[in-house]
């Protein structure tokens, strides 16, 4: 009886095992997604700003060249001979 009572504690501490590995597994997998998915964010975030940074620098290249050549704006009328 004794011998079976042993097995038994062994198979149950042996599902605990498998189950705490499984688990641990499980937690490197998504802490790895995790990093690579931050790493993909920043890079994204980068590319944003340096976008954005562009096209504010076109905007106020722009907005220079308008009040150089008022003509271009569009605040009055075309002039009639």
């Amino acid at each position: 009886m004794l011998m079976v009572a042993l097995i038994v504690v062994v198979a149950v501490l042996f599902v605990i095992a498998v189950f705490a590995a499984d688990r641990g597994v499980k937690a490197r997998k998504r802490a790895r997604l995790r990093r690579n998915a931050v790493d993909r964010l920043g890079a994204a975030v980068a590319g944003a700003e340096a976008r954005e940074q562009d096209r504010r620098a076109n905007q106020k290249a722009s907005a220079a060249l308008t009040s150089v050549m008022p003509a271009i704006n569009d605040e009055r009328s075309p002039r009639r001979v």
